[in-house]
């Protein structure tokens, strides 16, 4: 089995698990977790230093390199922004989220989705741009919803706190994307899956960090063994 770099807690859980229910037993995943202090990175976001966001991103995934992963994983949709500054530091390659997620749409033969996540995410082209290059259209929130979602990824998921309001905010906003003919959700942020599950909607979602776990794990067990 292949060794996986990669830096969040959930995604640990979640690899974990897939690799239980892949390979029975007593087997668990192979990988190496760095994790950075996001407050530093969240302060590159705001700044719009894109730049020494990636740079702190690309040494750490060479310290990742150095201990000894095969390839690396983002745990974050956001900062796939700056995959290519990353990508410039290591000889790994970089399991991309929205390849991850846009995989399972396909599977599921969707033509058009709604992406949620980080006003980043949902109004710059690094993800949408990615998703529509497997031939599936991208559409995202109003202009004051993307306001409102993206100040609950901050300044209350990224806390720990869930709110029973925000979550019928999301509701309403997901709702107004399928009356605009999404017949899919992304949840394009790590975090909005502590607010939103499959049971809540009556289309398919898409939970970008459990996609991304379980593509990590494939590609290390059947590309390793």
């Amino acid at each position: 089995m292949k060794t996986i770099g990669e830096s969040s807690a959930e995604y640990y859980r979640l690899m974990n698990q897939e690799v239980k229910t892949q390979l029975g037993g007593l087997h668990s995943a192979k990988c190496i977790l760095y994790s950075v202090d996001f407050q530093e990175i969240e302060h590159y976001q705001a700044e719009g230093d894109w730049e020494k966001a990636g740079q702190v991103l690309g040494e750490a995934a060479q310290s990742l390199e150095r201990a000894g992963a095969d390839f690396i994983i983002i745990c974050t949709n956001t900062m796939h922004k700056v995959i290519d500054i990353v990508a410039a530091k290591i000889q790994l390659p970089i399991l991309h989220i929205a390849d991850a997620t846009a995989n399972q749409i396909e599977k599921a033969s969707l033509q058009k989705v709604a992406l949620l996540g980080t006003k980043y995410t949902m109004e710059q082209d690094f993800y949408k741009a990615r998703v529509e290059g497997f031939g599936i259209e991208v559409i995202v929130p109003l202009v004051d919803e993307r306001t409102e979602v993206n100040r609950i990824i901050y300044k209350e998921l990224c806390l720990g706190q869930i709110e029973q309001t925000s979550k019928e905010y999301y509701l309403q906003v997901i709702e107004n994307l399928v009356q605009s003919g999404a017949q899919g959700i992304i949840l394009g942020c790590t975090e909005i899956g502590l607010l939103i599950k499959q049971e809540d909607l009556k289309v398919p979602v898409f939970d970008t960090t459990i996609l991304h776990a379980n593509a990590a794990v494939n590609m290390a067990i059947h590309k390793g063994e």
